[in-house]
């Protein structure tokens, strides 16, 4: 059977040991088997927080409460943060 990728070198520094443990342990067969698996968790972990934040983004839209003009969000913001370098001066 024909290879459908071509071979790639990636430096994985610390993270080398945690491959070769995992092949070690027989959960993979390969170095290449534990790095197909963890892109296609990244890849659930990001579809994952992609529906989040859509969700959160609908809830803010569909929100009937007023909106906040946005000069009166940053001069909360600046009160704020005015607040908090006063703090940490002290």
């Amino acid at each position: 059977m024909a290879r459908t990728s071509r071979p790639i070198t990636v430096t994985l520094g610390d993270l080398q040991e945690h491959v070769e443990a995992r092949v070690r342990s027989g959960a993979y067969a390969s170095t290449s088997e534990v790095l197909r698996a963890a892109v296609r968790a990244l890849d659930r972990e990001e579809q994952a927080l992609g529906e989040w934040l859509k969700e959160k983004v609908d809830e803010a839209f569909a929100d009937p409460g007023a909106s906040v003009p946005a000069r009166d969000v940053f001069r909360r913001l600046r009160a704020y943060h005015a607040e908090q370098t006063k703090a940490d001066a002290e």
